[in-house]
């Protein structure tokens, strides 16, 4: 279905095998976009979602139901880290297809395990070490401060520690999934290049990401059913942040 009409979408995208595009060049370094955008790559999240709501919230239910499932498998739970930028690279094929007036289905969930499913499993392992580097370090602040007392400003210190060891951490994996995918980057190239890109547009992402939590807060006081509709729209955003920080218009 072609979205190019939706309101409040940047124009789309269509890439050949190489990357190049019929409406822009792809810059394998990034660019710098205005700070504004942070606000049109959840918009264009939310038409990309639109053309096909049902499909999406499909592809939502299952991405939730396996991480809730294998969340209670101690072993699993933590190997789901790995699988995660597979299904991500998935869905950001899905997007790509509809750029080019096709429509996304179910199976691009899983599309990843098909197109360079190994640099995607690597991703998820450089991410799983460093959310368990970043765990090591919140445990440690804990038990630093220790005292019980949720008031302990130690423990408030700890908790500011870890949200600011999670922003670099999210800036080198959010934009990892589709270099891999759609440009051959190696799991590596793909997050020093994601690292890069997020800090030589550090406003917006974060704005981006404040955005995300506040909606993230909202989605999940109705027994976490508004993650149905905020998944697929949050890494349909994901693939138009990368769409607009790596192709010149």
């Amino acid at each position: 279905m072609n979205i190019e009409h939706k309101p409040f979408q940047a124009p789309l995208l269509r890439l050949d095998a190489h990357g190049a595009t019929t409406s822009g060049r792809f810059i394998a370094e990034g660019r710098r976009v205005p700070v504004g955008n942070c606000c049109q790559w959840l918009l264009s999240g939310w038409a990309i979602f639109h053309t096909a709501p049902a499909t999406w919230m499909g592809i939502s239910a299952a991405f939730l139901t396996l991480t809730l499932v294998v969340s209670f498998i101690p072993v699993l739970a933590v190997a789901i880290n790995l699988v995660i930028p597979v299904l991500i690279g998935g869905v950001a094929i899905g997007c790509r297809a509809i750029e080019d007036d096709d429509r996304i289905r179910f199976t691009h969930l899983f599309a990843g395990f098909f197109r360079r499913p190994g640099s995607l499993l690597l991703v998820g392992v450089f991410y799983l070490l460093a959310v368990l580097a970043l765990a090591m370090v919140a445990g440690l602040v804990a038990a630093v401060g220790g005292s019980g007392d949720p008031s302990s400003p130690l423990l408030t210190v700890g908790f500011a520690t870890t949200l600011l060891l999670f922003v670099p951490l999210a800036m080198a994996f959010w934009l990892a999934p589709p270099l891999v995918v759609f440009h051959d980057f190696s799991a590596l190239q793909a997050i020093q290049t994601s690292f890069a890109v997020a800090r030589r547009n550090f406003v917006p992402f974060f704005l981006y990401g404040v955005l995300v939590l506040l909606a993230a807060v909202i989605a999940s006081l109705p027994l976490l059913l508004g993650w149905l509709l905020l998944l697929p729209v949050l890494y349909a955003s994901q693939y138009a942040f990368y769409r607009d920080v790596f192709f010149e218009h």
